[in-house]
C-alpha cells in the first residue's frame, strides 16, 4: 500500500499584532494593574475579536452590513424640501434632473425652463440622472413624467431615490475606500486589524451620511471617484489616476477642491527624482482624452436642427457674448461651442454673488462685522481668488517638490480647507471636501493615536455641527444628535467622552506616544464647550426679534475660526513631513558620498 502523500494544506498562521512603535496604529490595547488588556476606546471594542487575525473576507462583510444599517436608517427621515413648494428643495432637484435628460434630447438637458432646478452640475452627473431616471421609469414612468410629476412626494418615490444614493454609494465609494485602505495601510506598515477600525471609523463618518442620505445628494460618487484616484496613484498607475480624477470633476465640480494638489503631485512625479518626458506627454493627452469622452455626447448631440432651434430661442452664454468675434449660427461648429459655453455658465454661476447662503468660512464670517456686499463684484471674485490662492500655494508646492503619496491626504486636506474658507460661493455641503483626506488620516501610521484622532474628530463634529441650521429645516434633528453622539462614543471623544483628551500608557509601551499637545486639549474643550452651549441656548432661548438669524450667524463665527485651526494643523504637519523627507534625503546622499 503507497504511502499518503503529504497534506498541501497549510494551517493558517495566527497573527499577532507587531511590538508598537512610535506613532503606530498597534497601540489600541490599553492595560490595568494586573496586567489584564482592555480596549483603547469604544470602536476597538467592537472589534476586539478581530485582533488575533480573523479573516478580513469575514470582518468586510459585518462591517458593510452595519454601516449599511445606519444609512438605511437615516434615508427614513426627512429630506431636503419635503412639502416645501414650490420649488421643493434638493430631492425634487436630482428628482427632475432625472425626469427631464430621459425626456429631453440631449441639447437642451442644460438650457430647459431654467427657473425650475435647471441642471447646474457637470456632464456625468446629467448621465448618471439618465440612468436612474431610466430604471426608475420601469417601475413607475409617473414618478418622472415630463413637468407634470413635479413635486410629487409619493412614498415609493422616496424609497427608489433613498435607494439609488445607497446603491451608488455601495458600487463605488464603499469600494474605492476598501480598496484605497488596504493598499494604504499595507504602504504605511498598520496592521489589518488596526486598518479596519480605521474603516469602520471613516464609514461612520456622521457629515457624509447625514448630508447624502439625509438631506439627499449625491456627494460620495464624486468622493468615491476621487478616493480611486488615489488608490490608482498608490498602486503607480497614473493614467488611471487622471481618469478617475476626470470622472470626478465631470460629476460635480466641487472636486476642483483637489485639483491643484493633484495637478502638482502629477506633475512632480513627472519631474522628480527623475525628468520623465514620456510620463507627462502620456498624462496630458490621457487627461485631454478622458475630458474629451465626457462631453462627447453632449457636443455631438448640439449639431443638428433641432438643436440649433432650440439655442436660438436662448440668450447667448456670457462667454460667448464676451467674445470679441461674433459668433456665426449657421456654422456647424456653433452648437456645440454654445453648448460648451451654456455648460460652463451653469456648473459655474459666478452671477450669485460671494455666497448664497450662510456658512462657515471666511467671508461669512467678515461679512458680520464688515458688510462685503458693498463692494463690487467683480473685486470679490479677483480678492476671493486671490485668498484662495495664497491659501493652496505651499501645500501645492510642497507637494510638487516632494511627490509621495504619503504626503497626498494632507496636502488634500490643506488645500480643501483653503477652498472652503476662502474660494467663491462655498455652501455649506462643501465641508464634506476637507473631511474626506482628513478622515482618511486615521488609517495612516499613527491614525489612530490620542493626537490624530483628536484632531480627526474635532474636525468631523466640528464640521456637522455646522450643517445642523440645515439639517434642523430638514427635520434631520434626530438623526443628527443619534449619528453624530455615536461617532463620538465609537472614536471616545467629547460630549460622550474624555478618553482621548486623558493620558494613560498603552499595554505595550511604558510612555505614551502622540498624545494631544495641553494646547490641543484646551482649544478643542473650549469648542466642544461653544458647540453644547449653542445647542442648549439655540433650543431653549428663541433669537432677538430684530436678529433672527443671530444663533446661526454664531454657529458661521464659530464653524469659520475652528475650520482656520483644522486647516494650519493639516498645513503644519505637511510641513513637518516634508522636512523630515528632506532631512532623509539629505542623510541618504551624506551615506552616498562616504562610501
Amino acid at each position: 500500500m503507497a504511502p499518503p502523500t503529504p497534506s498541501s494544506h497549510r494551517p493558517r498562521k495566527k497573527h499577532k499584532l507587531p511590538g508598537s512603535v512610535p506613532g503606530s496604529n498597534n497601540s489600541l490595547i490599553l492595560s490595568s494593574g494586573n496586567e489584564k488588556s482592555f480596549p483603547a476606546f469604544p470602536l476597538v471594542s467592537f472589534l476586539w475579536a478581530g485582533r488575533a487575525g480573523v479573516s478580513q473576507w469575514l470582518i468586510l462583510p459585518l462591517i458593510l452590513m452595519a454601516v449599511g444599517l445606519f444609512r438605511w436608517a437615516v434615508s427614513l427621515w426627512g429630506y431636503s424640501g419635503f412639502q416645501v413648494p414650490p420649488m421643493h428643495g434638493d430631492f425634487e432637484a436630482q428628482r427632475h434632473w432625472m425626469e427631464l435628460t430621459i425626456h429631453l434630447p440631449i441639447s437642451k438637458w442644460y438650457i430647459y425652463d431654467l427657473q425650475y432646478w435647471g441642471l447646474d452640475y457637470p456632464p456625468l452627473t446629467a448621465y448618471h440622472s439618465w440612468l436612474l431616471g431610466k430604471v426608475g421609469s420601469l417601475f413607475d414612468p409617473a414618478w418622472f413624467a415630463l413637468d407634470s410629476s413635479r413635486g410629487i412626494e409619493h412614498p415609493d418615490l422616496k424609497v427608489y431615490m433613498r435607494a439609488t444614493v445607497f446603491v451608488s454609494e455601495y458600487f463605488i465609494y464603499i469600494p474605492a475606500i476598501v480598496t484605497f485602505l488596504r493598499r494604504y495601510t499595507r504602504a504605511q506598515g498598520v496592521h489589518a486589524w488596526s486598518s479596519s477600525i480605521a474603516l469602520v471609523a471613516i464609514l461612520m463618518q456622521p457629515a457624509t451620511i447625514l448630508v447624502d442620505h439625509g438631506h439627499f445628494q449625491y456627494n460620495t460618487v464624486m468622493l468615491g471617484l476621487v478616493v480611486a484616484s488615489l488608490d490608482a496613484i498608490l498602486a503607480g498607475r497614473m493614467l488611471w489616476a487622471c481618469i478617475f480624477f476626470v470622472g470626478a470633476l465631470g460629476f460635480k465640480q466641487m472636486a476642483l477642491y483637489y485639483a491643484p494638489i493633484m495637478f502638482s503631485f502629477l506633475l512632480g512625479v513627472c519631474f522628480f527624482p527623475h525628468i520623465r518626458i514620456l510620463r507627462l506627454i502620456c498624462i496630458s493627452v490621457v487627461t485631454l482624452a478622458a475630458f474629451a469622452v465626457l462631453f462627447a455626447p453632449l457636443l455631438l448631440g448640439a449639431i443638428g436642427e433641432e438643436a440649433h432651434a432650440a439655442q436660438a430661442s436662448m440668450p447667448l452664454p456670457p462667454l460667448l457674448e464676451a467674445l470679441p468675434l461674433a459668433a456665426n449660427q449657421k456654422s456647424w461648429v456653433y452648437g456645440p461651442v454654445f453648448q460648451m459655453a451654456q455648460v460652463i455658465h451653469r456648473v459655474f454661476p459666478f452671477a450669485r454673488g460671494l455666497f448664497e447662503d450662510k456658512v462657515a468660512n471666511a467671508w461669512c464670517a467678515i461679512h458680520t462685522f464688515y458688510k462685503l456686499n458693498r463692494f463690487p463684484a467683480a473685486l470679490l471674485q479677483r480678492v476671493s481668488l486671490g485668498a484662495t490662492l495664497a491659501s493652496i500655494f505651499i501645500p501645492s508646492v510642497v507637494i510638487f517638490r516632494h511627490p509621495r503619496p504619503s504626503l497626498l491626504l494632507l496636502a488634500l486636506s490643506c488645500a480643501a480647507w483653503g477652498f472652503f474658507l476662502f474660494s467663491f460661493q462655498v455652501h455649506e455641503k462643501s465641508v464634506l471636501l476637507p473631511l474626506l483626506p482628513m478622515t482618511l488620516l486615521l488609517a495612516s501610521d499613527g491614525g489612530l493615536s490620542k493626537e490624530t484622532r483628536a484632531w480627526v474628530g474635532w474636525a468631523n463634529l466640528l464640521g456637522v455641527w455646522t450643517l445642523y441650521p440645515l439639517l434642523k429645516r430638514d427635520e434631520l434633528r434626530i438623526p443628527y444628535f443619534v449619528i453624530t453622539l455615536l461617532w463620538a462614543y465609537l472614536m471616545a471623544l467629547p460630549p460622550t467622552s474624555l478618553e482621548t483628551y486623558r493620558s494613560r500608557p498603552s499595554s505595550e509601551q511604558s510612555t505614551v506616544a502622540l498624545e494631544p499637545h495641553l494646547l490641543t486639549k484646551l482649544v478643542h474643550m473650549a469648542f466642544y464647550a461653544a458647540m453644547i452651549g449653542w445647542h442648549l441656548v439655540e433650543a431653549f432661548v428663541p433669537p432677538p426679534a430684530s436678529k433672527p438669524d443671530l444663533w446661526v450667524v454664531l454657529n458661521v463665527l464659530i464653524g469659520a475660526a475652528g475650520f482656520g485651526l483644522a486647516y494650519l494643523w493639516c498645513l503644519w504637519k505637511l510641513i513637518t513631513q516634508s522636512r523630515r523627507i528632506d532631512e532623509e534625503i539629505e542623510a541618504e546622499a551624506s551615506r552616498k558620498k562616504k562610501e
